[in-house]
Protein backbone atom coordinates (compact mmCIF):
# COMPACT_ATOMS: atom_id res chain seq x y z
CA UNK A 1 0.00 0.00 0.00
CA UNK A 2 1.26 3.52 -0.74
CA UNK A 3 2.15 5.85 2.11
CA UNK A 4 1.03 9.47 1.77
CA UNK A 5 2.30 12.17 4.14
CA UNK A 6 1.82 15.92 4.37
CA UNK A 7 3.86 18.43 6.38
CA UNK A 8 3.18 22.13 6.90
CA UNK A 9 5.54 24.83 5.73
CA UNK A 10 5.96 27.51 8.36
CA UNK A 11 5.52 31.21 8.83
CA UNK A 12 7.95 32.55 11.41
CA UNK A 13 6.34 35.12 13.69
CA UNK A 14 9.42 36.15 15.67
CA UNK A 15 12.87 34.83 16.46
CA UNK A 16 14.09 33.61 13.10
CA UNK A 17 17.91 33.56 12.73
CA UNK A 18 18.10 32.93 16.48
CA UNK A 19 17.77 29.24 15.58
CA UNK A 20 21.39 29.15 14.39
CA UNK A 21 23.71 27.27 16.74
CA UNK A 22 25.45 28.39 18.91
CA UNK A 23 23.88 31.88 18.69
CA UNK A 24 20.86 30.33 20.40
CA UNK A 25 23.09 29.38 23.34
CA UNK A 26 24.98 32.69 23.56
CA UNK A 27 22.07 35.14 23.70
CA UNK A 28 19.75 34.86 26.71
CA UNK A 29 16.14 33.61 26.63
CA UNK A 30 16.24 32.64 22.96
CA UNK A 31 12.95 31.38 21.50
CA UNK A 32 11.58 31.16 17.98
CA UNK A 33 7.82 31.33 17.44
CA UNK A 34 6.30 30.03 14.25
CA UNK A 35 3.08 28.77 12.74
CA UNK A 36 2.37 25.57 10.80
CA UNK A 37 0.32 26.68 7.81
CA UNK A 38 -2.16 25.02 5.50
CA UNK A 39 0.51 25.16 2.77
CA UNK A 40 1.72 21.56 2.67
CA UNK A 41 4.73 19.65 1.45
CA UNK A 42 3.38 16.33 0.15
CA UNK A 43 5.07 12.95 -0.25
CA UNK A 44 3.72 9.72 -1.74
CA UNK A 45 5.75 6.50 -1.55
CA UNK A 46 4.96 3.24 -3.30
CA UNK A 47 6.77 0.13 -4.43
CA UNK A 48 7.88 -0.40 -8.02
CA UNK A 49 9.91 -3.02 -9.88
CA UNK A 50 12.79 -0.72 -10.84
CA UNK A 51 16.33 -1.62 -9.81
CA UNK A 52 16.56 1.92 -8.61
CA UNK A 53 14.39 4.85 -7.56
CA UNK A 54 11.91 6.92 -9.55
CA UNK A 55 11.28 10.46 -8.25
CA UNK A 56 8.35 12.44 -9.62
CA UNK A 57 8.68 16.14 -8.81
CA UNK A 58 5.45 18.07 -9.25
CA UNK A 59 7.34 21.32 -8.58
CA UNK A 60 9.73 20.78 -11.48
CA UNK A 61 7.13 18.86 -13.54
CA UNK A 62 9.79 16.23 -14.18
CA UNK A 63 10.48 12.55 -13.48
CA UNK A 64 13.95 11.41 -12.41
CA UNK A 65 15.13 7.78 -12.57
CA UNK A 66 18.25 6.55 -10.81
CA UNK A 67 19.65 3.02 -10.72
CA UNK A 68 20.75 1.41 -7.48
CA UNK A 69 24.38 1.61 -8.64
CA UNK A 70 24.04 5.40 -8.85
CA UNK A 71 23.72 5.62 -5.07
CA UNK A 72 27.43 5.61 -4.32
CA UNK A 73 29.37 8.01 -2.13
CA UNK A 74 30.97 9.84 -5.04
CA UNK A 75 27.59 10.69 -6.57
CA UNK A 76 25.83 11.36 -3.28
CA UNK A 77 28.43 13.81 -2.03
CA UNK A 78 28.50 15.74 -5.29
CA UNK A 79 25.77 18.16 -6.29
CA UNK A 80 26.45 17.42 -9.96
CA UNK A 81 25.01 13.92 -10.38
CA UNK A 82 21.59 14.12 -8.68
CA UNK A 83 21.42 17.93 -9.14
CA UNK A 84 18.11 19.30 -7.74
CA UNK A 85 17.28 15.85 -6.32
CA UNK A 86 20.49 15.64 -4.25
CA UNK A 87 18.67 16.46 -0.98
CA UNK A 88 16.02 13.80 -1.63
CA UNK A 89 18.57 11.15 -2.58
CA UNK A 90 20.72 11.85 0.47
CA UNK A 91 17.67 11.38 2.71
CA UNK A 92 16.98 8.06 0.96
CA UNK A 93 20.60 7.15 1.67
CA UNK A 94 20.03 7.74 5.40
CA UNK A 95 17.79 4.66 5.17
CA UNK A 96 20.15 2.86 2.73
CA UNK A 97 17.34 2.78 0.16
CA UNK A 98 18.27 2.66 -3.53
CA UNK A 99 15.74 0.44 -5.33
CA UNK A 100 12.09 -0.62 -5.80
CA UNK A 101 10.69 2.75 -4.81
CA UNK A 102 8.66 5.50 -6.45
CA UNK A 103 8.63 8.91 -4.71
CA UNK A 104 6.18 11.67 -5.66
CA UNK A 105 6.86 15.12 -4.22
CA UNK A 106 5.43 18.63 -4.07
CA UNK A 107 6.82 21.34 -1.81
CA UNK A 108 3.64 23.32 -1.06
CA UNK A 109 5.41 26.70 -1.22
CA UNK A 110 6.69 28.89 -4.06
CA UNK A 111 10.40 28.61 -4.82
CA UNK A 112 12.45 31.06 -2.77
CA UNK A 113 9.44 31.97 -0.62
CA UNK A 114 11.32 32.05 2.68
CA UNK A 115 8.82 29.63 4.22
CA UNK A 116 11.19 26.69 4.64
CA UNK A 117 9.57 24.56 1.92
CA UNK A 118 12.62 22.38 1.28
CA UNK A 119 13.07 21.69 4.99
CA UNK A 120 9.40 20.76 5.36
CA UNK A 121 9.75 18.45 2.37
CA UNK A 122 12.83 16.82 3.87
CA UNK A 123 11.32 15.92 7.24
CA UNK A 124 8.01 14.90 5.65
CA UNK A 125 9.90 12.48 3.41
CA UNK A 126 11.84 11.19 6.43
CA UNK A 127 8.59 10.57 8.32
CA UNK A 128 7.02 8.85 5.30
CA UNK A 129 10.06 6.57 4.88
CA UNK A 130 9.85 5.53 8.52
CA UNK A 131 6.22 4.51 8.08
CA UNK A 132 6.74 2.86 4.69
CA UNK A 133 9.61 0.68 5.88
CA UNK A 134 8.33 0.09 9.41
CA UNK A 135 11.12 2.03 11.12
CA UNK A 136 10.71 3.69 14.51
CA UNK A 137 10.15 7.44 14.22
CA UNK A 138 11.65 9.98 16.61
CA UNK A 139 10.85 13.64 15.97
CA UNK A 140 14.11 15.09 17.30
CA UNK A 141 16.18 12.51 15.46
CA UNK A 142 14.34 13.36 12.24
CA UNK A 143 15.03 17.08 12.69
CA UNK A 144 18.70 16.63 13.50
CA UNK A 145 19.40 14.18 10.65
CA UNK A 146 17.51 16.13 7.98
CA UNK A 147 18.99 19.45 9.17
CA UNK A 148 22.50 18.02 8.95
CA UNK A 149 21.79 16.65 5.48
CA UNK A 150 20.41 19.96 4.25
CA UNK A 151 23.36 21.86 5.72
CA UNK A 152 25.76 19.64 3.82
CA UNK A 153 23.93 20.28 0.54
CA UNK A 154 23.46 24.04 1.00
CA UNK A 155 27.17 24.39 1.82
CA UNK A 156 26.58 27.96 3.06
CA UNK A 157 27.09 27.64 6.78
CA UNK A 158 24.89 26.02 9.40
CA UNK A 159 21.10 25.94 8.75
CA UNK A 160 18.61 26.91 11.42
CA UNK A 161 16.36 24.35 13.07
CA UNK A 162 13.00 26.12 13.15
CA UNK A 163 11.80 25.11 9.66
CA UNK A 164 11.55 21.39 10.42
CA UNK A 165 9.29 21.31 13.46
CA UNK A 166 6.02 22.69 12.01
CA UNK A 167 5.90 19.93 9.38
CA UNK A 168 6.07 17.31 12.12
CA UNK A 169 4.24 18.97 15.02
CA UNK A 170 1.75 21.40 13.43
CA UNK A 171 0.06 24.19 15.38
CA UNK A 172 1.79 27.24 16.82
CA UNK A 173 5.21 26.47 18.22
CA UNK A 174 7.77 27.90 20.58
CA UNK A 175 11.09 26.28 19.65
CA UNK A 176 14.12 26.44 21.92
CA UNK A 177 17.65 25.24 21.36
CA UNK A 178 19.33 24.00 24.50
CA UNK A 179 22.77 22.51 24.95
CA UNK A 180 22.69 19.14 23.21
CA UNK A 181 18.97 19.13 22.36
CA UNK A 182 16.08 20.91 20.69
CA UNK A 183 12.74 21.30 22.42
CA UNK A 184 9.39 22.68 21.34
CA UNK A 185 6.26 23.79 23.14
CA UNK A 186 2.82 23.64 21.52
CA UNK A 187 0.94 26.93 21.98
CA UNK A 188 -2.01 26.30 19.66
CA UNK A 189 -5.52 27.20 20.77
CA UNK A 190 -8.64 27.67 18.59
CA UNK A 191 -8.79 31.29 19.79
CA UNK A 192 -5.19 31.94 18.72
CA UNK A 193 -5.84 30.33 15.33
CA UNK A 194 -8.86 32.57 14.76
CA UNK A 195 -6.95 35.68 15.84
CA UNK A 196 -3.92 34.99 13.65
CA UNK A 197 -5.98 34.24 10.55
CA UNK A 198 -7.92 37.50 10.88
CA UNK A 199 -4.96 39.72 11.83
CA UNK A 200 -2.17 38.36 9.57
CA UNK A 201 -1.85 38.41 5.77
CA UNK A 202 0.84 36.36 4.03
CA UNK A 203 2.30 37.83 0.84
CA UNK A 204 4.61 36.28 -1.77
CA UNK A 205 6.60 39.05 -3.40
CA UNK A 206 7.97 36.97 -6.28
CA UNK A 207 11.37 38.58 -5.69
CA UNK A 208 14.42 36.34 -5.69
CA UNK A 209 16.25 35.52 -2.48
CA UNK A 210 18.97 33.24 -1.09
CA UNK A 211 18.39 32.45 2.57
CA UNK A 212 21.73 30.67 2.91
CA UNK A 213 23.70 33.76 1.92
CA UNK A 214 21.75 36.09 4.19
CA UNK A 215 22.04 33.67 7.11
CA UNK A 216 25.75 33.26 6.55
CA UNK A 217 26.35 37.03 6.40
CA UNK A 218 24.52 37.48 9.70
CA UNK A 219 26.17 34.44 11.28
CA UNK A 220 29.64 35.56 10.27
CA UNK A 221 28.93 39.13 11.36
CA UNK A 222 27.79 37.94 14.79
CA UNK A 223 31.03 36.07 15.42
CA UNK A 224 33.13 38.81 13.87
CA UNK A 225 31.62 40.97 16.66
CA UNK A 226 29.93 43.30 14.18
CA UNK A 227 28.21 45.73 16.59
CA UNK A 228 25.20 46.38 14.34
CA UNK A 229 24.44 42.68 13.89
CA UNK A 230 25.10 41.87 17.56
CA UNK A 231 22.78 44.67 18.64
CA UNK A 232 20.04 43.66 16.19
CA UNK A 233 20.09 39.98 17.19
CA UNK A 234 20.13 40.90 20.86
CA UNK A 235 17.07 43.09 20.29
CA UNK A 236 15.34 40.33 18.29
CA UNK A 237 16.00 37.88 21.14
CA UNK A 238 14.51 40.31 23.69
CA UNK A 239 11.42 40.99 21.54
CA UNK A 240 10.90 37.28 20.82
CA UNK A 241 10.95 36.40 24.51
CA UNK A 242 8.42 39.17 25.17
CA UNK A 243 6.24 37.80 22.35
CA UNK A 244 6.39 34.34 23.93
CA UNK A 245 5.25 35.81 27.24
CA UNK A 246 2.43 37.70 25.49
CA UNK A 247 1.27 34.47 23.85
CA UNK A 248 1.27 32.65 27.17
CA UNK A 249 -0.91 35.45 28.58
CA UNK A 250 -3.12 35.42 25.46
CA UNK A 251 -2.33 39.11 25.00
CA UNK A 252 -2.74 39.07 21.24
CA UNK A 253 -2.65 42.84 20.59
CA UNK A 254 0.76 42.87 22.31
CA UNK A 255 1.83 39.95 20.12
CA UNK A 256 0.91 41.93 16.99
CA UNK A 257 2.91 44.92 18.20
CA UNK A 258 5.94 42.74 18.92
CA UNK A 259 5.80 40.98 15.53
CA UNK A 260 6.02 44.39 13.87
CA UNK A 261 8.78 45.50 16.26
CA UNK A 262 10.75 42.35 15.52
CA UNK A 263 10.37 43.06 11.80
CA UNK A 264 11.88 46.51 12.28
CA UNK A 265 14.82 45.10 14.27
CA UNK A 266 15.38 42.46 11.56
CA UNK A 267 15.86 45.14 8.92
CA UNK A 268 19.00 46.20 10.80
CA UNK A 269 20.68 42.85 10.17
CA UNK A 270 21.54 43.45 6.51
CA UNK A 271 20.77 46.12 3.89
CA UNK A 272 18.90 43.67 1.63
CA UNK A 273 16.59 42.07 4.22
CA UNK A 274 13.62 43.95 2.68
CA UNK A 275 14.15 44.64 -1.05
CA UNK A 276 13.20 48.01 -2.55
CA UNK A 277 10.03 46.70 -4.18
CA UNK A 278 8.69 45.49 -0.84
CA UNK A 279 9.76 48.68 0.95
CA UNK A 280 7.81 50.71 -1.61
CA UNK A 281 4.68 48.66 -1.00
CA UNK A 282 4.98 48.98 2.78
CA UNK A 283 5.42 52.73 2.48
CA UNK A 284 2.19 53.03 0.47
CA UNK A 285 0.23 50.75 2.82
CA UNK A 286 1.50 52.54 5.92
CA UNK A 287 0.13 55.80 4.59
CA UNK A 288 -3.37 54.29 4.60
CA UNK A 289 -3.34 51.91 7.57
CA UNK A 290 -1.93 53.32 10.79
CA UNK A 291 -1.96 49.95 12.59
CA UNK A 292 -0.05 48.10 9.85
CA UNK A 293 2.87 45.89 10.91
CA UNK A 294 5.43 44.26 8.60
CA UNK A 295 7.94 41.44 8.90
CA UNK A 296 10.00 39.53 6.35
CA UNK A 297 9.76 35.74 6.54
CA UNK A 298 12.84 33.60 7.02
CA UNK A 299 16.20 35.23 6.37
CA UNK A 300 14.63 37.94 4.22
CA UNK A 301 15.99 39.28 0.98
CA UNK A 302 12.79 38.57 -0.94
CA UNK A 303 10.32 35.74 -0.90
CA UNK A 304 7.45 36.14 1.55
CA UNK A 305 6.49 38.62 4.23
CA UNK A 306 3.63 39.01 6.65
CA UNK A 307 1.46 42.03 7.38
CA UNK A 308 -0.34 42.50 10.69
CA UNK A 309 -3.47 44.63 10.69
CA UNK A 310 -6.99 45.10 12.00
CA UNK A 311 -9.48 42.49 10.69
CA UNK A 312 -11.61 45.19 9.05
CA UNK A 313 -8.61 46.27 6.92
CA UNK A 314 -7.71 42.80 5.63
CA UNK A 315 -9.77 42.78 2.43
CA UNK A 316 -8.57 46.23 1.34
CA UNK A 317 -4.95 45.40 2.13
CA UNK A 318 -5.16 42.22 0.04
CA UNK A 319 -6.61 44.18 -2.86
CA UNK A 320 -3.82 46.78 -2.73
CA UNK A 321 -1.10 44.12 -2.47
CA UNK A 322 -2.44 42.37 -5.57
CA UNK A 323 -2.64 45.69 -7.42
CA UNK A 324 1.08 46.02 -6.63
CA UNK A 325 1.74 42.78 -8.54
CA UNK A 326 2.32 40.55 -5.52
CA UNK A 327 0.50 37.35 -4.58
CA UNK A 328 -1.63 36.67 -1.50
CA UNK A 329 -0.98 33.18 -0.10
CA UNK A 330 -3.58 31.34 1.93
CA UNK A 331 -2.73 31.80 5.61
CA UNK A 332 -4.45 29.06 7.56
CA UNK A 333 -3.06 27.84 10.90
CA UNK A 334 -2.82 24.04 10.87
CA UNK A 335 -3.93 21.92 13.80
CA UNK A 336 -1.34 20.26 16.06
CA UNK A 337 -0.16 16.74 15.23
CA UNK A 338 -0.32 14.22 18.04
CA UNK A 339 2.26 11.44 18.22
CA UNK A 340 1.74 8.24 20.22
Amino acid sequence: MPVIKEGSVRVDLVGGTLDLEPINLILPNVVTLNVATGLKAKVRLEKNSLDGVEIISQDYNKTYRYYSSDFNQENLYSSDFFQEMTFICQILDLFEINSNLQVTLSSGAPAGSGLGGSSAMGVTLYSALCEFYGRAFDLNEAVLKVKATEGRILNQGIPGYQDYFPALAGGVLCIKGEAGKLVYEQLFTPQLKEWLESHVTLVYSGLSRDSGINNWEVYKGFFDKNPRIRAALTEIAKISHQAYQALKKQDYPELARLISEEGEARRQLAPNIAPVGIENLISKLSDQFSSLGFKMCGAGGGGCFILTHKPKDQAKIKELVQNFGMEILDFCVDDPIQYP
